[in-house]
C-alpha cells in the first residue's frame, strides 16, 4: 500500500471517528439551548403587550410546541442537508450569516496567532537556553502577566493609549472605515482581497483596524505558547546530541534551529492547535470590544435573544473546526517528526 493510500486511509477514519463527537454535540447543544431560561417565542413576538395566543402562534411556527425528540429529528435532517435553520435576530439563515461573519474571525484569529508566533517562538527560545537566568525570570514574568489580564482589560488599555491618547490607529469600529470602499469579495480576507484588487490604501486601512485587536488577543495566547515552547526545549536540549554539538563548537543558532526546534515542534504544534482553536471560540470579548463581525459577537448576540438556530449553528461549526485543526496537527507532526508513523 502506497503512503498516498495511507494518507487517505487515515484521514478517512479520523472523519469517521469524529461522527459521534459531532453527533453529540448537537445532542447536547439542542437539548441545553431549551433547557435553558427563556423562550424565543416570548422575545420575538410584536410588543411587550403580546397576547398570548399570538405567543403560541409564534411557537407553533417556530415548532416549539412539538416533542423535543421530534424537534431535534427535524434539526439533524436539517444539518445533513446543509439547512442551519433561520435567525430570528437577522432574519437571514445561519447558513448564510456564518458564511458572511466567518471570513472575519478567520482572519482575526489567523493574524492574532501570528503575531503571538512571532513573539513567543524568540521568547521560549531565549528562556529555555538561558533557562534559570534573569532573562528566563522576566519572560515567565511576562507571560504570567500577559496571561492574566483580561483581553477585554488590554483592549481597552490599548486602545485608550494607542487611539485616544496618541491617535495612531483608526478608530476601533470594525474591519474597515465606512468611507472606504469594500473591495471585491474574493476570499472575504480584506487584507488578501485589497492586495488582489491591487489597492494598497485599502489595505493599509484594513490592516490598521485589525492591528489592535490582533494584538489584544496575541497577548493572551502568548502565555502557552511561550511556556510549551521553553518545556518542549529544555527536554531537547538535554539530549545526546545537543551536548555533543555544543562541545563540537557548532555556532548557538545553528544548535538551537537546526537540531533542538525542529525535534521540539510536535508539542508545539499540538499546542498551537488547541491554541487556535479555543482563539477562535473564545474572542467573543474582543470582537464586541472592535465592533468586529465575527460569528463569536453573532452567536453572542443570538444567545441573549434566546435565538437557538445561530447559537447551535456556532458550536456545531467550533466542533468541525476543532476536528479539522486537530487532524492537521496529526498530518504536520508525521511531516516534521518522521518518527511519527503515517500508519
Amino acid at each position: 500500500m502506497s503512503m498516498m493510500q495511507t494518507f487517505r486511509r487515515r484521514i478517512g477514519a479520523r472523519a469517521l471517528a469524529s461522527l459521534p463527537a459531532l453527533l453529540g454535540v448537537i445532542v447536547f447543544t439542542f437539548v441545553l439551548m431549551r433547557v435553558l431560561p427563556g423562550d424565543p417565542a416570548v422575545y420575538f413576538a410584536s410588543g411587550p403587550n403580546a397576547g398570548q395566543a399570538e405567543i403560541d402562534g409564534l411557537r407553533h411556527k417556530m415548532g416549539l410546541d412539538r416533542p423535543m425528540p421530534i424537534q431535534l429529528a427535524h434539526y439533524v435532517a436539517g444539518i445533513m442537508t446543509g439547512d442551519l435553520g433561520n435567525s430570528l435576530t437577522t432574519g437571514q439563515p445561519v447558513m448564510h450569516d456564518i458564511q458572511a461573519r466567518l471570513p472575519a474571525s478567520l482572519e482575526l484569529t489567523l493574524t492574532a496567532l501570528g503575531l503571538s508566533l512571532l513573539l513567543s517562538l524568540p521568547l521560549g527560545i531565549v528562556s529555555a537556553w538561558y533557562a534559570n537566568s534573569r532573562w528566563d525570570q522576566c519572560i515567565r514574568t511576562l507571560c504570567t502577566i500577559c496571561f492574566c489580564i483580561p483581553p477585554f482589560v488590554s483592549a481597552i488599555f490599548l486602545i485608550y493609549v494607542f487611539y485616544y491618547i496618541f491617535g495612531l490607529v483608526p478608530d476601533p469600529t470594525g474591519r474597515i472605515n465606512i468611507f472606504t470602499p469594500l473591495p471585491h469579495d474574493i476570499t472575504g480576507f480584506l487584507l488578501v482581497d485589497f492586495l488582489l484588487t491591487g489597492d494598497p490604501a485599502g489595505w493599509r486601512e484594513a490592516a490598521g483596524q485589525l492591528l489592535l485587536p490582533a494584538v489584544t488577543m496575541a497577548l493572551f495566547v502568548l502565555s502557552p505558547l511561550t511556556r510549551m515552547t521553553r518545556a518542549s526545549l529544555l527536554t531537547v536540549m538535554n539530549s545526546d546530541f545537543i551536548r555533543t554539538a555544543r562541545a563540537m563548537g557548532l555556532p548557538t543558532w545553528r544548535i538551537v534551529t537546526v537540531y533542538a526546534l525542529r525535534n521540539a515542534l510536535s508539542p508545539i504544534l499540538t499546542t498551537i492547535g488547541i491554541v487556535f482553536s479555543t482563539m477562535l471560540g473564545a474572542n467573543v470579548l474582543v470582537e464586541k470590544v472592535f465592533s468586529w463581525p465575527g460569528v463569536a459577537s453573532y452567536a453572542l448576540d443570538a444567545l441573549v435573544a434566546s435565538d437557538y438556530a445561530p447559537v447551535q449553528g456556532f458550536i456545531l461549526l467550533m466542533a468541525i473546526l476543532f476536528i479539522m485543526v486537530n487532524l492537521l496537527v496529526d498530518i504536520l507532526q508525521g511531516l516534521v517528526d518522521p518518527r511519527v508513523s503515517m500508519e
